[in-house]
């Protein structure tokens, strides 16, 4: 677990290039305002993580899943939330399966290209 409570929050900078990305162009937002977003949006990942963590331990399993987190916001009622997060796994179901297919195929090629080698 986290030694310190500092450790549990989300870094600011990476909560600061979400907000610059979601803001229109020529926007701009005060350092105290980023430093409360990035509060609130700890304390939601941290609400949502316990919520998830319940449905695991319910199920009597150890780890959780994507699939939980969209159960748990289910639960704490952020329904409609449901659907882009449930688009959202997929896609990156689907491109961890792309890149982990590629690296396959390219650790093959490189096994085949030893073999010639070889011979």
């Amino acid at each position: 677990m986290a030694e310190k409570l500092e450790d549990l929050n989300l870094p600011l900078t990476v909560v600061t290039r979400i907000v610059k990305e979601a803001l229109p162009s020529g926007v701009s937002i005060s350092k105290e305002a980023r430093t409360g977003l990035a509060k609130a949006a700890s304390v939601f990942v941290l609400y949502v993580t316990s919520a998830a963590t319940n449905i695991v331990k319910n199920k009597k399993r150890k780890a959780l899943t994507g699939q939980d987190v969209i159960d748990a916001m289910k639960d704490i009622e952020f329904d409609r939330f449901v659907e882009p997060l449930g688009e959202a796994l997929e896609h990156y179901k689907t491109m961890a399966s792309a890149r982990k297919s590629a690296s396959m195929k390219k650790k093959d090629e490189q096994e085949d290209a030893e073999v010639i080698e070889d011979d």
